[in-house]
């Protein structure tokens, strides 16, 4: 069973840093994309930044220059680095990945449980 494990919430004050990862654990042939995404409350979830297979990146525009995704191919795990918080950045923070679980198997995507980050000011 395939399982995306977070790590590395928590409370921050304005302008500090917290570095989130997420482990996939089980039966895992390949990683394709990972993905952080956030949920704040009484707004939709919205895409926080995604790494590729090959490194590739992408960011919202209100992250850019102060998140950093990265990846570790040989332990399916992705990590967020989050630099000079700000309270809007408070938010239910999800992990995402597309998997393929077998050699012959097709892509699957999973959620982690979600790691709360809370931003004060």
């Amino acid at each position: 069973q395939v399982q995306l494990v977070e790590s590395g919430g928590g409370l921050v004050q304005a302008g500090g840093s917290l570095r989130l990862s997420c482990a996939a654990s089980g039966s895992i042939f390949s990683a394709n994309a990972m993905s952080w995404f956030r949920q704040a409350p009484g707004k939709s979830r919205e895409l926080v930044a995604g790494i590729s297979s090959g490194g590739s990146t992408n960011y919202a525009d209100s992250v850019k220059g102060r998140f950093t995704i990265s990846r570790d191919n040989a332990k399916n795990t992705v990590y967020l680095q989050m630099n000079s918080l700000k309270p809007e950045d408070t938010a239910v923070y999800y992990c995402h990945a597309v998997l393929r679980v077998g050699v012959l198997s097709g892509l699957s995507v999973y959620w982690g449980q979600g790691t709360q980050v809370t931003v004060s000011s």
